[in-house]
């Protein structure tokens, strides 16, 4: 045999002695076939070097066994359990997750897209980049991929008949809970590190903590709302512009948890003592959160969960293509550790 002509189905099937269709069902996995025909097929298909081409297999039956998955930040632990959820989830379903990351730009985000949807995938879940508008994301993928968008809202409107899901996180709530705790622990002066306003989900977090701190007779201070990019990098860089102020906050409510755990080594760069003399918190609750010196308080959005949720929101989008719109707000809770002391009397 011609070792450069491509295996065929046909090929494993007469060296078998089984049909064309018999071959088919056990690359399918179907449980209609005998376990000693399947142990004789695979064996088969190892010797003559078989590999399956589920992309053309695909395109034939105009299905698809993968799932895209793009993320705004790879480098963020909360993404990582996130796309932990999506693939646990897919693959109980007999689904593959093609993985992509924009680096919060809207321009790479168009590219990775384009790029995923060569592999005509089963459906799209975008956490998008900072300022993507919708208008983009429906040219790359157009009007007839599933698409869940997850915790930021895509801005401006896409051309009639662009429909998608959301799923996202109570963002409002869950920032106000914790800047309440702060003020129930006795500090007043409490700023809002980390994260761009232009962000939706920064947007409803810092509202959430404005209306905590006016609850409680506490007129917020312009000054208190501190820009950084979500990284622990960039929190860290930046700590030097929060205890600069003055008077100095006591506390601060961060963005998310790799703002505070960078925003906790800035301090103690800075001979502050995070957890003693200054309180911190954060929200996602990534495994580190639990594990940091001191021990985080986070509001916690249990990120592999939400990523379970979302890949079975995309699956039952893809099955039923006509249902209208979505959106889904997911449940937070405080988690309170060591990073939240009493202001000192």
């Amino acid at each position: 045999m011609d070792k450069r002509r491509r295996i065929t189905l046909n090929d494993i099937a007469r060296a078998c002695g089984v049909s064309r269709a018999t071959v088919s069902l056990v690359l399918r996995g179907s449980p209609l076939v005998h376990p000693e025909t399947r142990r004789l097929v695979e064996a088969e298909m190892q010797r003559q070097g078989y590999v399956y081409n589920r992309a053309a297999a695909n395109l034939r039956q105009r299905v698809s066994s993968a799932v895209a998955l793009v993320v705004n930040d790879l480098s963020n632990p909360f993404f990582a359990e996130f796309a932990t959820g999506v693939d646990e989830a897919l693959g109980a379903k007999g689904y593959v997750t093609l993985l992509g990351s924009s680096n919060e730009s809207p321009a790479r985000q168009r590219q990775v897209l384009g790029s995923l949807m060569e592999h005509h995938p089963a459906g799209i879940i975008l956490s998008p980049a900072e300022s993507s508008m919708a208008s983009d994301v429906a040219l790359a993928i157009g009007r007839h991929t599933p698409l869940l968008v997850f915790n930021r809202q895509l801005t401006g409107d896409a051309e009639p008949g662009f429909e998608y899901d959301f799923l996202g996180l109570d963002n409002r709530a869950g920032a106000r809970a914790a800047a309440a705790r702060l003020i129930a622990l006795g500090h007043r002066r409490i700023a809002f590190y980390g994260g761009h306003a232009g962000s939706s989900s920064c947007r409803e977090r810092r509202i959430g903590y404005q209306e905590a701190l006016r609850e409680a007779g506490i007129a917020p201070d312009e000054r208190w709302l501190i820009e950084t990019a979500p990284t622990r990098l960039e929190a860290n860089a930046h700590a030097d512009v929060l205890l600069a102020l003055e008077p100095a906050p006591t506390a601060a409510v961060c963005y998310n948890d790799a703002v505070a755990l960078g925003l906790m080594l800035g301090l103690v760069r800075l001979g502050r003592r995070p957890g003693e003399d200054f309180a911190v918190t954060g929200f996602d609750d990534i495994p580190e959160a639990g594990v940091g010196i001191p021990p985080l308080t986070t509001v916690s959005a249990a990120p592999r969960e939400r990523g379970r949720q979302a890949a079975e929101l995309v699956l039952q989008r893809a099955a039923s293509p006509t249902l209208p719109g979505r959106s889904v707000i997911a449940p937070v809770h405080l988690t309170e550790r060591d990073s939240t002391p009493a202001l000192a009397s």
